[in-house]
């Protein structure tokens, strides 16, 4: 499965073209105004981004992902398991508690990259969310999912 399925693909264009004829103010299913023969502009690679950086950053979120997602699903069954056998053992509920645990902390991760997808579609990624700053590049070789600069984060 592609992170783009799972997070969703948000693309905004200022203008959608339509047919001759068409109104020109009413309203685009979204609430964009719609304007006939208006050029249908595709999302930028954002500009503190190399050119061709996207689709390698893109890979490289997307690579976490689904190692994220494999250890949230190997978890959940193993928590799974060990409740399941909570009947038959005095010590699976403790066994079963650190696997929750783990779950729930591979799971926000999970939820980090995914975010950090959506801000690579709307072309906010590398940028710290606090002060602007484009991220450094061994910053997020590192931390894919780094929503803040360095100073910004302590």
């Amino acid at each position: 499965m592609s992170a783009d399925l799972a997070i969703g693909s948000p693309h905004a264009h200022p203008a959608v073209r339509v047919a001759p004829g068409a109104e020109p103010s009413s309203p685009a299913p979204d609430g964009m105004r719609v304007v006939p023969d208006a050029p249908v502009l595709a999302p930028q690679t954002p500009p503190h981004l190399a050119p061709d950086a996207e689709p390698r950053w893109r890979a490289l979120l997307e690579s976490h992902w689904r190692a994220r997602l494999e250890r949230v699903t190997e978890l959940s069954l193993a928590y799974h398991d060990a409740e399941e056998a909570g009947g038959r053992r005095v010590n699976a509920a403790a066994q079963a508690r650190p696997l929750l645990r783990q779950a729930v902390a591979e799971r926000r991760e999970l939820a980090e990259i995914e975010a950090a997808l959506a801000r690579l579609n709307s072309g906010c990624f590398g940028l710290c969310e606090r002060c602007g700053a484009a991220l450094p590049a061994l910053r997020l070789t590192r931390l894919p999912q780094a929503r803040h600069c360095a100073s910004c984060d302590r």
